[in-house]
């Protein structure tokens, strides 16, 4: 996490007000824009890491990297070489071959289904970068602005309101509502937070 990297730990269990001294940012201002340049700088930016995608034969390949696989593979070979050299397997014919073609098979079948479990694991993780949300609502320098939440730094002053898609790690700092009375009751409220940039 990038508060942890920063020299901050468990935000959570800190009241609101240690926190936001730790980054330096009041409620009522925000971060200043020479902070965020700074966070920016040593944080990066609010965005899972782009990666390119493996192609087949590195995802096939890949799953014979494993100790027990090349150890199986590498008993086929032999039991493979032992029938057909041994005198005894020639008159057997083909069946003396049954074992080492089992244990193929097996490897096969086990390079399949890890190829099938990456490729499900490189789609829900691109499932995932399509929930992030595209802009965030921060308080910076006294002024409330909307900026790609890519943007956000460390410290930033963050308003979620209700539907809205959280834009990075947040600590609550304040949730403000407003009387049961004085609106509807499906109003929207508001949750004013710190955010933290996400690390995934």
């Amino acid at each position: 996490m990038a508060a942890e990297n920063a020299g901050i730990k468990s935000p959570h269990a800190m009241s609101g007000k240690d926190v936001l001294d730790f980054y330096g940012v009041t409620v009522e201002q925000g971060l200043t824009e020479a902070r965020v340049l700074e966070q920016r700088e040593k944080h990066g930016y609010n965005k899972l890491d782009e990666q390119e995608g493996k192609s087949l034969l590195t995802l096939i390949l890949e799953q014979f990297e494993d100790l027990l696989v090349r150890i199986l593979l590498l008993s086929a070979v032999v039991s493979f070489a032992l029938a057909f050299f041994d005198e005894k397997s020639k008159e057997e014919g083909w069946t003396a071959y049954v074992e080492p073609f089992v244990i193929l098979l097996i490897l096969i079948a086990n390079a399949f289904v890890g190829v099938w479990q990456e490729s499900n694991a490189e789609k829900a993780l691109d499932a995932l970068k399509k929930l992030q949300p595209d802009s965030a609502s921060v308080l910076r320098g006294g002024v409330w602005q909307t900026i790609a939440a890519e943007e956000l730094v460390p410290g930033d002053l963050v308003e979620v309101k209700v539907g809205d898609k959280v834009p990075a790690d947040i600590r609550l700092v304040k949730l403000r509502r407003q009387p049961f009375g004085s609106s509807s009751l499906n109003s929207p409220g508001s949750l004013r937070a710190w955010a933290r940039r996400s690390k995934w």
